[in-house]
């Protein structure tokens, strides 16, 4: 049995270092409080669910 450190709703920091927005290939920001990943240059935000990230775009919220 394998224990985490992180809550279930955190995501694992070595994951952030190499996941990259799908649309734009950049960087992404954590957003902690609405559980997102962000993507400035493609201008969304992919949601967390159960600590997965869910990297489609159709899924993402457009950042205004």
């Amino acid at each position: 049995m394998t224990t985490s450190d992180s809550p279930a709703d955190s995501v694992d920091p070595k994951l952030l270092e190499i996941l990259v927005c799908p649309v734009t290939k950049g960087p992404l920001e954590y957003d902690a409080a609405r559980q997102e990943l962000i993507s400035r240059a493609a201008r969304l935000a992919y949601p967390i669910r159960d600590g997965i990230p869910i990297m489609l775009p159709e899924e993402a919220r457009r950042l205004d």
